[in-house]
Parts: C-alpha cells; sequence; structure tokens
C-alpha cells in the first residue's frame, strides 16, 4: 500500500465534478509519511476504524481445532471431588493402602495439606501398613535353583549330572543355607534341644544354632573320607560315630561355634554333591561307615539330607522361623529309606532283648516269606511297604499279613528323628498289637544324635 492510498484510506476521495471539493491537502488531515517504519509507517496497520474488509486481519486466526480433524477427541480433566471432612477422614485407612481411586487420592492429598489432625492420622496408618507388608528377604528361593536346572536339564542334559539320589541333599542344605542367611548375630547362640530315642526312652542334648550346625559338619564328614575329602574334625575321636565326633568337636573347640561354622559346613556340602557328580552313578555303593553300621553312599546321602532337614527345623523353632517339609519326591526317598531300614532296627531291638519275638520264635530263613506289616504313609511322599516282622532277610508277603499302621508322611519321620514318641505316632492300627508297638519302637530307634 503506497502513501498515496494511505492518505485516501483516512477519508472519501474527493469527486472531481464537485466544485465545491477542497483541492489539496487540508489543515486537519495528516500529511502522507514516507517512513519506512515506526509507528507511523507504512508496515503499520490502520486502526480499527479506518479498515475495510480487504485488510489483513491484525491478530491470525485461531488454528485449526480437532474437532475439524475427525480424530478421538481427548478425555475431559476430571473434575475435582468435592468432600466433607468426615468422609475424606474415613478414606485415609484406604488411601494409606494405596485402594482409593485417583480422585479420592487426589482429593484425600489435598486435603492433608491443611488438616493437622488428618495428616497425622494418615502418618500412623502407613507406619501400620509397612508393620503388615515387612519388607522381604532379598534372598533368592532355595527351590528356584532345583526349579531352573529341571527346565534346562529337560531341554539339554549335564555333561557332569547330579546323581538323583545325592539332589535331596543338595536341595536340603540349599535350603538350610537359606535360613542361616535370614538370622542375626545373636540367633546363632540360640538354645537348641537335639533329641532322639536310646532304648525305649527319649533322650536330648542342648546346644545352639551354631552347634547344630557344627554337628552336621562333623557328620556330614564322615561321607567326606569315605570321597577321600579332608575331614573338617582336627582332632581324632575315641569312636567313628556321630555322636562321639561331635563330641569331639564341641570339646576340642577353644570357643563356642558362632556363626564363623557356616562357611566350612556349606563348602563341604557343595564339594560333596561335586564330588559325587564327578564319581559318577556307581559310586552310589561305596559304604560309608558310622561306626556301629554301615550304609552305602546313595543311601548315606538321603540319610544326611533326612538328617539336615530335620535340624534345619530344630534352628527355625529356636529363632521363631516358619519352615516347610522337603518337596514329596524327596520326601517319599527319605521314607522310603526309613521303611528299608524297619526290619535291621527291628532285628537288632529283638537281640537286645526290647521287642517280642516272633510266633516262630526263631528268625525265619531268608528268602522265606513271614509276617508282615503294612506300613501306609498318607499325604506328602506317601506310599504303601510291607515290613517284614520275623528276620531281615525273610519276604514280606500280603498273604502273611498280620497288621496295619496308618500315619502322616511328615509324623512317621517325626518318629524316625525321634522328635514324636511312638505313643503319639499312631493315625491308625489295626491288627497284632505287639507287631505295631514293635516296628513304631524300631522306628524311633531309628534316630541318632
Amino acid at each position: 500500500m503506497t502513501g498515496t492510498e494511505a492518505h485516501d484510506s483516512y477519508g472519501e476521495k474527493p469527486d472531481p465534478e464537485d466544485h465545491n471539493a477542497p483541492v489539496g491537502p487540508q489543515k486537519d488531515t495528516p500529511p502522507p509519511s514516507n517512513d519506512t517504519g515506526g509507528p507511523s509507517g507504512p508496515n503499520t496497520p490502520p486502526p480499527d476504524s479506518l479498515r475495510t474488509p480487504d485488510d489483513p486481519p491484525r491478530i491470525p486466526t485461531p488454528r485449526t481445532s480437532v474437532e475439524d480433524t475427525g480424530l478421538p477427541l481427548p478425555e475431559p480433566a476430571p473434575a475435582p471431588l468435592f468432600l466433607e471432612h468426615r468422609v475424606l477422614k474415613s478414606l485415609l485407612g484406604a488411601w494409606a493402602l494405596a485402594a482409593c481411586s485417583p480422585e479420592e487420592t487426589a482429593a484425600v492429598e489435598d486435603h492433608l495439606g491443611s488438616c493437622g489432625a488428618c495428616a497425622d492420622e494418615a502418618l500412623r496408618l502407613r507406619d501400620a501398613v509397612g508393620l503388615l507388608h515387612p519388607p522381604e528377604s532379598l534372598d533368592l528361593d532355595p527351590t528356584l535353583r532345583t526349579r531352573v536346572l529341571e527346565s534346562c536339564l529337560d531341554r539339554r542334559p549335564p555333561r557332569i549330572p547330579v546323581p538323583e539320589w545325592a539332589t535331596p541333599y543338595d536341595a536340603e542344605t540349599a535350603r538350610l543355607d537359606a535360613l542361616l542367611q535370614d538370622i542375626g548375630d545373636a540367633e546363632w547362640h540360640a538354645p537348641v534341644r537335639l533329641r532322639w530315642f536310646e532304648g525305649d526312652e527319649q533322650t536330648s542334648r542342648r546346644t545352639t544354632v551354631a552347634g547344630v550346625i557344627a554337628h552336621l559338619l562333623t557328620v556330614d564328614g564322615l561321607v567326606a573320607l569315605t570321597l577321600g575329602l579332608d575331614d573338617p574334625l582336627e582332632a581324632l575321636a575315641e569312636t567313628p560315630t556321630p555322636a562321639a565326633r561331635t563330641e569331639a568337636f564341641w570339646t576340642t573347640s577353644h570357643f563356642p561355634p558362632t556363626r564363623s561354622v557356616r562357611a566350612p559346613w556349606r563348602e563341604q556340602a557343595h564339594n560333596l554333591v561335586r564330588t559325587v557328580a564327578f564319581a559318577g552313578g556307581g559310586s552310589g555303593r561305596l559304604p560309608v561307615s558310622y561306626g556301629a553300621f554301615e550304609l552305602p553312599l546313595r543311601d548315606s546321602m538321603l540319610d544326611r539330607a533326612f538328617e539336615t532337614w530335620v535340624h534345619a527345623g530344630d534352628i527355625a523353632e529356636a529363632v521363631d522361623y516358619p519352615y516347610e517339609p522337603p518337596s514329596p519326591r524327596h520326601l517319599h526317598a527319605m521314607i522310603d529309606l526309613g521303611a528299608r531300614m524297619l526290619p535291621t532296627a527291628l532285628a537288632a531291638r529283638r537281640q537286645a532283648g526290647l521287642a517280642t519275638p516272633g510266633q516262630t520264635r526263631h528268625l525265619v530263613p531268608a528268602g522265606t516269606p513271614g509276617r508282615s506289616l503294612r506300613l501306609e504313609i498318607e499325604g506328602l511322599g506317601g506310599g504303601e511297604w510291607l515290613i517284614p516282622l520275623d528276620s531281615p532277610g525273610a519276604l514280606p508277603s500280603p498273604d502273611h499279613e498280620v497288621a496295619h499302621i496308618a500315619l502322616d508322611g511328615v509324623e512317621f519321620c517325626q518318629l524316625a528323628a525321634g522328635h514324636v514318641s511312638p505313643e503319639e505316632a499312631a493315625a491308625g492300627q489295626v491288627g497284632d498289637r505287639e507287631a505295631i508297638r514293635d516296628v513304631l519302637f524300631a522306628a524311633a530307634s531309628l534316630s541318632r544324635m
């Protein structure tokens, strides 16, 4: 727009036919300006009163709205809740548990900034919620390793697999180690009472949590000696029995065992599992001497798994910690070991005059069917076993069954560990009462320190 056009736009153009129209610029008309900028320059839009419809707009028009694009409209922001004080106070519990809706949470938190009484109550409720949800241990689930390995081995067999008869010991030592990780320094000195049966009476020995781990270390050392590993016992015991080795360790220690005993026990357990894995399945027939008796290595590893679980339960009870039984598959293997050891234990008690002789008044020749007792285990690790009563070498026979005992799987293990008396153990019994009593006491006699 030129300077003349700007001048003409201030008023109407003079009509050339109108002779009365003034000619030239008038006094009250501002002269046109030739400036290129500034408030009165040619780039300055004219006032609204002098604008024409063809002039460009002074203010840009609004941009296209989302309604004109066909896109979905955004959700409108929720209107804030306006709740009464009593309603907000009643929501404090749900707010502490993070159970309020977003709108309720915003309303409560806005209210807490202006109400001191509710803020104090909210703080107390949050602390209470923290007690309801104590921080969990960062230790991994002790069964996680077994589950992961089983999943991996289903796809690719290991080059050096752990024998199946050694996996219960591997699992139980891992579970006990996880329990020991969670206890404090003072709890290592918590009193623990070891219990077992001698003859027909229950006996016990007082020690500590650290003392129990020292006991497991020295008895596991019997297996280590069989495999050619180092003996953890520095001083020789008078007899190589588990009790004598444990007493020797406790006696020769300059100080009572502390949590420092955990590291050598766990290292020895790892070495045992690793060694039997390299030795192969044939090593399961190696004899392990317990002083008064021997067990093949495969049964000895089950025995060590059983005792590890039992004493882990003793420790958990001493420190008030929950502890679950072994997996059903491992528990079944432990029960099977106890059932297979019953005929020998029964014969030993009969020779010692602690069990009634059979009806034949003499031992049945090996390989001959004889009187039998049916042992039924219910629940975890369940199954049925026929126990020969007259001789360890006799053949169990259902045709010669004279009695039937029904027990829970965990209860049978507690009986074999000497933690439950024979009178308290039997859940159901039918048949020869003397045979039932002899078998129950024989099961209790399997226990030892």
